[in-house]
């Protein structure tokens, strides 16, 4: 599952009927209505095959009693099948905040950006011949797969001769896939340090595929970080945790991934944290029926519930992940 927020990107730029026929279909938000008046207004079911944009699907949902606003979200794949995501934020709840689009003019290079063109191309066809694995040791990705792996390397010349253009692109480019391919391409920084705050700052970007792509490079240098102590590469916690409330799913995703590498060391403050501002969403996280999107939010559960690690994996491994879920929800409740 390591491509799957990337493929949905490429996916939703071409048709819906590009997608496998459903094969989960999991849900987050809800807090006062149940899964049952979610489905009804959903109408959609597990096995469906879709010919349209779910347009329609989305206003039903929206009309549901409290609802304030609904997301569908597919994935690719789950046993070759896809995975849709439903995310309502109801009355009541906050909603997460981004910044405004920004309208400067700046532009990646022409290389820069057929290089980026390049990568969705061997990507899609990567995922489509099963090979979506990808060496993180480094701090950025360098795909399994020769053809992606090339164009990756192409990313570590632009990091190093374009970095003050790719932060600018970041910042200030009106057009969102050059923020988003920006914010891909400055993982292969030499000096990650460098980069930090303009991928945080990418985080409250308007555009998700931007969001996503800021993230899964903090992600992949946090964890990075923890073999490489003497990098001494500081990435913050909180802001991933807000993202873990958000509607948008690949913010969720990404986030609770960071989030995983970044709560190694169980610093209590960021703990509390999660407990008091982010519980429900983990609850809900860890109940998602692909383990490939549910593991990180299950452990940091686990870990919020105080559990120590063997015990949180050997409820995973053993497949008792509901008995874990519940133990921790009544310790909430008795604390």
């Amino acid at each position: 599952m390591i491509f799957a927020a990337l493929l949905f990107f490429l996916l939703c730029r071409a048709s819906v009927a590009q997608f496998p026929p459903i094969g989960i279909i999991d849900f987050y938000g809800m807090r006062t209505i149940t899964e049952r008046q979610v489905r009804q207004a959903l109408q959609i079911k597990e096995g469906d095959t879709l010919s349209r944009q779910p347009k329609d699907a989305r206003r039903r949902l929206e009309a549901l009693p409290g609802v304030v606003e609904a997301r569908l979200n597919f994935v690719c794949c789950d046993n070759g099948k896809a995975i849709l995501y439903v995310g309502v934020r109801e009355k009541g709840t906050p909603a997460t905040e981004f910044r405004s689009a920004p309208d400067g003019t700046v532009r990646l290079p022409r290389d820069v950006v057929q290089a980026g063109e390049e990568f969705q191309k061997a990507l899609t066809k990567a995922i489509e011949k099963g090979d979506s694995d990808e060496d993180q040791s480094r701090g950025y990705a360098m795909a399994h797969d020769p053809a992606v792996r090339a164009v990756q390397a192409t990313f570590i010349t632009f990091a190093a001769r374009d970095l003050s253009l790719l932060q600018s692109v970041l910042q200030r480019a009106a057009d969102p896939r050059q923020r988003a391919l920006a914010a891909q391409i400055l993982s292969y920084a030499g000096n990650k340090r460098t980069v930090v705050t303009d991928l945080v700052e990418g985080m409250s970007d308007p555009s998700a595929e931007t969001r996503n792509n800021s993230m899964r490079s903090l992600w992949l240098m946090a964890k990075f970080a923890q073999q490489a102590p003497e990098a001494n590469i500081q990435i913050p916690m909180e802001p991933f945790i807000a993202m873990l409330n958000s509607i948008e799913w690949t913010d969720r995703n990404k986030a609770s991934l960071a989030l995983l590498e970044l709560t190694g060391k169980r610093d209590p403050a960021i703990l509390a944290m999660l407990r008091a501002e982010a519980f429900l969403s983990l609850v809900e996280m860890a109940r998602w029926k692909s383990p490939g999107h549910a593991y990180s939010g299950f452990v940091l559960l686990g870990r919020v519930g105080g559990l120590a690690e063997d015990e949180i994996q050997a409820a995973w491994d053993g497949g008792y992940r509901e008995t874990l879920i519940r133990k921790v929800m009544e310790k909430a409740k008795s604390n």
